[in-house]
């Protein structure tokens, strides 16, 4: 007989801080799955962004490293990164760029997704404050 065990949500809420740090497809895509599945969970989720991190909150994310894997994970039924971002905007995620991080890819603030904000790392530890971090 197969024993399976059963998960339970914590009922504790704290605050998560996701720290993307790598600009490749993958992680990127992951920080929006756990991000997404925090905050429709009721927790408050902070993504911040910085170096490479930076390309997965501008409007157009195919800078990212290996982009193409998107297309390849929604035709075998994967929410893509498009829908995530958007379940992010839509679960009122807090979203952070670093602005360090930024000028050190040279990006520019104006390419951002809609519902960016641009700070630094003192904002992104304040927001958290005593709640869970997590980096990819």
């Amino acid at each position: 007989m197969e024993t399976r065990r059963i998960l339970s949500v914590p009922s504790e809420r704290r605050p998560l801080g996701i720290l993307l740090i790598a600009g490749d497809h993958a992680r990127a895509h992951y920080a929006f799955v756990l991000a997404t599945g925090a905050a429709a969970l009721g927790r408050d989720v902070t993504l911040f962004a910085t170096n490479g991190g930076c390309h997965a909150l501008l409007a157009d994310w195919s800078g990212l490293a290996n982009a193409a894997r998107d297309a390849v994970l929604v035709t075998r039924g994967v929410a893509g990164l498009a829908t995530l971002r958007e379940a992010a905007q839509e679960l009122e995620l807090r979203m952070i760029v670093c602005e360090a991080g930024l000028r050190g890819e040279g990006l520019d603030q104006r390419a951002l997704m809609a519902g960016v904000d641009i700070a630094g790392v003192a904002t992104f530890l304040a927001a958290v404050g005593d709640g869970q971090f997590l980096s990819l």
